[in-house]
């Protein structure tokens, strides 16, 4: 009896082994499979705040159609219904242009880097966010320069820090204010720059350090929208930034705004990506 209880207390033993500490390389490899993990789902949420955005955006447009329709079935008269069908036409367009921004972000995963026109993605990101800026009473200044060079950057990712940037400058603006987007090519030629500059409250000096940082947030939480607060957003800029060889920095001043610049390389080949 006594020999088969220390048989099974032996059996016991060796099913529960001791946790066997990693080894740094195993560590490195369980860190960047959680960092991987970390990016998909910053990804998939960052769709699906685009989407949950462009619903708002079809929601106006629905409207715009249904009213000129009824507008055009009332008056029967030829300038009535040319103005009419001209309304509709044009919400249509832009029905479809959101549509074709959304399914571009559904479709292509990828982080791949290719020449790209990044005037074209700030003009896609202020037609996403028409409706809620112009809800917050945020005006939107662009410069955008003709003659800027494409960007070695993947379009999708660029957007997603220019959304997340344009958003966190409509909210440190409660009363609303001003934004200004520009775009260039920095003196050397070497880099495409991006400024989104805002008029809000600012951010304390002792603050600018730590907004980079994962977890890190200045807002008590997510807004009446149901965006921001996490920590997340920033990091992730920083962390695409990064991957791009580019550099961010941030320009604030308490009571009187913020400036958030990029600098992302210029692409050798001038072939924009479709």
């Amino acid at each position: 009896m006594g020999l088969f209880a220390v048989a099974i207390q032996s059996e016991t033993f060796s099913s529960n082994p001791m946790p066997v500490p990693l080894s740094p390389v195993d560590s490195q490899v369980q860190l960047e499979a959680l960092k991987s993990e970390l990016r998909r789902v910053q990804s998939l949420a960052a769709l699906g705040e685009l989407t949950s955005t462009a619903t708002h955006e079809f929601n106006n447009i629905l409207m715009t159609i249904l009213n000129y329709a009824r507008l055009g079935i009332r008056n029967r008269d030829d300038a009535s219904r040319d103005k009419a069908l001209t309304k509709i036409l044009e919400a249509s367009e832009r029905a479809a242009k959101i549509t074709q921004t959304i399914l571009a972000q559904a479709r292509n995963r990828s982080e791949s880097l290719a020449p790209t026109d990044l005037g074209a993605i700030i003009q896609d990101a202020m037609m996403l966010l028409e409706r809620e800026m112009r809800k917050y009473r945020v005006v939107i200044e662009m410069d955008l320069n003709p003659d800027t060079p494409p960007a070695l950057a993947s379009g999708n990712q660029i957007q997603r820090v220019l959304l997340n940037l344009l958003i966190n400058a409509r909210q440190a603006m409660p009363d609303g204010g001003t934004i200004q987007v520009r775009l260039n090519s920095s003196t050397d030629k070497k880099y495409v720059e991006m400024v989104v500059r805002d008029s809000g409250k600012g951010i304390p000096r002792d603050q600018l350090p730590k907004i980079f940082n994962a977890f890190y947030s200045t807002k008590s939480g997510p807004d009446e929208s149901g965006k921001g607060g996490t920590g997340l957003g920033l990091a992730a800029c920083k962390e695409i930034i990064d991957a791009h060889q580019g550099k961010i920095r941030v320009e604030s001043t308490v009571g009187r705004g913020t400036a958030f610049v990029l600098r992302i390389p210029t692409a050798q080949d001038t072939t924009v990506a479709a």
